[in-house]
């Protein structure tokens, strides 16, 4: 078994990839929201070497960010991963971020 990750910078591409996924025949996942650390460092008030970063940055507008979490077998990775770039290409840069990682031990998945 394999958790894959999803890192999404495009967030108004979710319903078009979650339709792919269930296109593949994945049933579940999570979906968090997340913000990136640019923006975390931004709001921070005690660094002021960022001082003219935050400046530059608060006039742009907050970017969303998703992370799509799948529990899935190890012959589902590829299936998965392929129905996420049918939808975003992961050559272009700030797109998203893509990868998997082996689960040793797993309770209270229901197949």
């Amino acid at each position: 078994m394999q958790v894959l990750f999803f890192i999404l910078k495009q967030v108004e591409l979710m319903n078009d990839i979650l339709h792919a996924l269930g296109e593949a025949g994945i049933k579940g996942g999570t979906i968090l929201d997340a913000k990136g650390m640019g923006e975390a460092l931004m709001n921070m008030e005690d660094i002021p070497m960022f001082g003219v970063l935050r400046s530059l940055l608060s006039n742009e507008e907050k970017e969303d960010v998703k992370i799509l979490m799948f529990v899935v077998q190890d012959n589902e990775v590829v299936p998965t991963a392929s129905a996420i770039k049918k939808v975003v290409d992961l050559s272009k840069p700030n797109t998203g971020i893509l990868f998997s990682v082996p689960i040793y031990y797993c309770e209270g998945l229901n197949k």
